[in-house]
């Protein structure tokens, strides 16, 4: 009786799933955006304009608000209130100054942007590289709230509106759960504890939750739509000029509001490109530390061995290596011929076959080098269980099969024997290294880049004022965090570039 209740549950909750795709499909094909009719090509942009930051939202679709930010900087600039001057025939030299100018009319993105001007800017002005963020986590959330408040400009407008009404999204919430409940009370009644009966009435949700969540934004009004063909037809305009295109940022004070507009309709490219307000490059980056804006160039020693090593992984390391150099010298003065004769009716069969025997010989090493590296996981021993599988060492390997046979170390390992050796003698003079007496280093946090492995040390990048050009330090993973932009003291150990402590400090 259980078991037929147990089948019910299981196929109502297939059925109600494709019942909520079917719905979520009709759903998406229903709210689709209408045409988009491109009026002829125009100058005019009307007597009250949408503003550009408003217009890269209709000219993206409503599905981003792409180059927004650089076409506000812009707007700004040809409204008085920044200006943008270029000291050369570079563009990317070019600077970006508040000129003192109030505006009353300003809205919430607009205010947004010139916040940003002028905490980068000041009163003496910086470069348009300056602009961006150093941090993607500060880039990604200034720009998720720039993006509303244009998407919140746009419905005050009338231009836009939610793709999926309240009561149609959250019905559609609500029901995405229904087949996981099915599911769970099938798995109640077959039998199966709560916990697996959870797990298993969760599963259901999270991929009808997923696409309910991409699919939650904008679309266009009726009135959006004629807008964003009047658009059109402006972009169209600026199109025909072909020198339109790579005009750079102080071009503004020719072109005036058009560059802006020209920006947010995706004409203006090289605007766009210079103004960005994104994370930034990470290997290039502004730098004011020391009175004079200026470019710092970083390198990330990732290649780098001991990079960020503490002296116990150093001393770890080093053992590591010379169990590789010691084990093979040994294995290879022990060695004997006579180890690989095989005797009987069928010698293919043997374990004692000259590649096998090599081959276990140096994944013993392997291993014990690993343990002591203090690396040592099952995954180790797979792949050491499928090195020394017989089934791989059949007759005709050339000089793995004859390797036992010949006198001395075989090329390979006399490389290996003396790349080890080296490995642990450096490994030994950083872990010597270690024990003097730190460096101080004071600077402004440049970037905190992290890396794949969430125990490895960050990189950390800083402006010492004196150079041009600097070197990622290790900062310790468990490390307080030092934001882009602050003043820090660091006490620092040249070899191995391991920050051993970290204070802010005052500039």
């Amino acid at each position: 009786m259980s078991t037929g209740l147990e089948d019910q549950f299981y196929w109502s909750a297939a059925g109600l799933f494709v019942l909520w795709l079917v719905v979520f499909g009709l759903a998406l094909v229903a709210t689709r955006n209408g045409v988009v009719h491109a009026a002829p090509a125009t100058q005019e942009l009307g007597p009250e304009p949408e503003r550009p930051a408003v217009v890269a939202l209709l000219a993206n679709r409503w599905r981003s608000v792409d180059h927004a930010a650089a076409a506000t900087l812009l707007d700004l600039a040809a409204r008085g209130l920044v200006e943008v001057r270029q000291p050369s025939d570079d563009p990317t030299q070019s600077t970006v100054h508040l000129t003192g100018r109030d505006a009353d009319d300003l809205t919430p993105y607009e205010r947004r942007v010139l916040a940003r001007i002028t905490e980068q800017a000041g009163t003496s002005g910086a470069p348009i590289g300056a602009i961006a963020f150093r941090a993607q986590e500060r880039a990604s959330t200034w720009n998720a709230a720039l993006r509303k408040e244009i998407v919140a400009e746009a419905r005050r407008r009338g231009l836009s509106r939610s793709r999926f009404a309240p009561l149609l999204s959250g019905a559609l919430a609500v029901s995405a759960f229904g087949p996981g409940v099915l599911l769970g009370l099938g798995g109640l009644t077959g039998g199966h504890n709560i916990r697996a009966a959870i797990v298993v009435g969760v599963l259901p949700s999270i991929p009808l939750m997923y696409l309910l969540t991409r699919a939650i934004g904008e679309r266009a009004t009726r009135f959006g739509l004629e807008r964003a063909g009047h658009w059109a037809g402006v972009q169209a305009w600026l199109r025909a000029h072909e020198d339109f295109a790579p005009l750079p940022p102080a071009s503004v004070a020719v072109w005036d509001r058009y560059l802006a507009y020209g920006a947010a309709l995706g004409v203006t490219t090289r605007s766009t490109r210079l103004l960005g307000f994104d994370a930034g490059d990470k290997r290039r980056v502004w730098s004011s530390y020391g009175g004079a804006w200026r470019p710092v160039r970083i390198r990330y020693p990732r290649l780098r061995p001991g990079f960020g090593a503490t002296p116990a992984q150093l001393l770890r390391l080093a053992g590591a290596a010379a169990v590789v150099a010691v084990g093979l010298a040994v294995f290879v003065a022990l060695r004997r011929p006579d180890w690989a004769v095989t005797s009987g009716p069928d010698p293919s069969h043997s374990l004692r076959r000259p590649g096998l025997l090599l081959t276990l010989g140096w994944v013993g090493i392997g291993l014990l080098a690993i343990a002591a590296a203090g690396r040592f996981s099952r995954w180790t021993l797979f792949v050491a269980f499928l090195a020394t599988m017989p089934g791989n060492y059949a007759s005709g390997h050339g000089w793995l099969t004859h390797g036992m046979d010949a006198p001395g170390p075989l090329p390979g390992e006399t490389a290996a024997i003396a790349c080890s050796g080296a490995v642990a003698a450096y490994y030994l003079v950083l872990a010597a290294l270690e024990r003097r007496t730190p460096h101080t280093v004071t600077g402004e946090v440049l970037r905190l880049e992290p890396r794949k492995r969430e125990k490895a040390p960050r990189f950390l990048a800083v402006d010492t004022g004196d150079s041009d050009r600097t070197v990622a330090w290790a900062l310790p993973a468990g490390a307080p965090e030092l934001p882009p932009g602050s003043v820090v003291r660091l006490a620092v150990s040249p070899g191995t570039r391991a920050v051993r402590s970290a204070e802010l400090a005052t500039a």
